[in-house]
């Protein structure tokens, strides 16, 4: 007999129209903190932001993006630059405290041929990893499993972003 492996969340990412309307990450970067807990932002900054990855590699993945639409790092001003990857550094400590990583995988696709799946807009992606965590799911039934739910997962996490300076959203027990 054999056992199945649930991953409904995958549903919704296969039906969505693909390179349909605007840029998704500039339209989160729109949004004001009302809206935080359903794009899964954990942190607004003045020039950079940070979200959860709504089709994760694993719990806990986090993107940093540039508020400002553009695709290349040669595209960012220095002030950008330098935003984008101090949010980076400051999400890796906060990423690492808050679900116990013992490392992390921290990398930018430039381009579609890259493997950017929104190679429009510039994002930097910080994945958590745990000793043990790579195993026969991925290899032989490109599979992840994920062992918490992004609502969960944004709850858990927000509190550890919420002294960042920039635009304030609302503490996870305030929504």
């Amino acid at each position: 007999m054999s056992s199945q492996l649930w991953a409904p969340w995958r549903m919704e990412y296969i039906l969505k129209p693909k390179g349909h309307g605007g840029c998704v990450f500039c339209e989160y970067a729109s949004h004001g903190p009302e809206q935080a807990r359903e794009d899964l932002v954990l942190h607004q900054g003045t020039l950079a932001y940070v979200v959860l990855n709504r089709y994760p590699f694993a719990a806990g993945h986090l993107m940093v993006i540039p508020r400002r639409h553009c695709s290349d790092l040669t595209e960012l001003t220095d002030e950008e630059r330098c935003a984008l990857f101090d949010l980076v550094s400051q999400s890796c400590a906060r990423l690492r405290r808050a679900v116990r990583a013992d490392g992390l995988n921290v990398g930018i696709n430039l381009g579609a041929s890259a493997g950017a799946g929104i190679a429009e807009h510039l994002h930097v992606h910080i994945v958590p990893r745990w000793p043990g965590d790579t195993n026969f799911m991925p290899v032989l039934a490109d599979v992840r499993v994920m062992p918490q739910a992004l609502d969960a997962t944004w709850s858990h996490l927000a509190p550890f972003f919420a002294d960042l300076p920039g635009q304030g959203l609302p503490a996870a027990h305030d929504l």
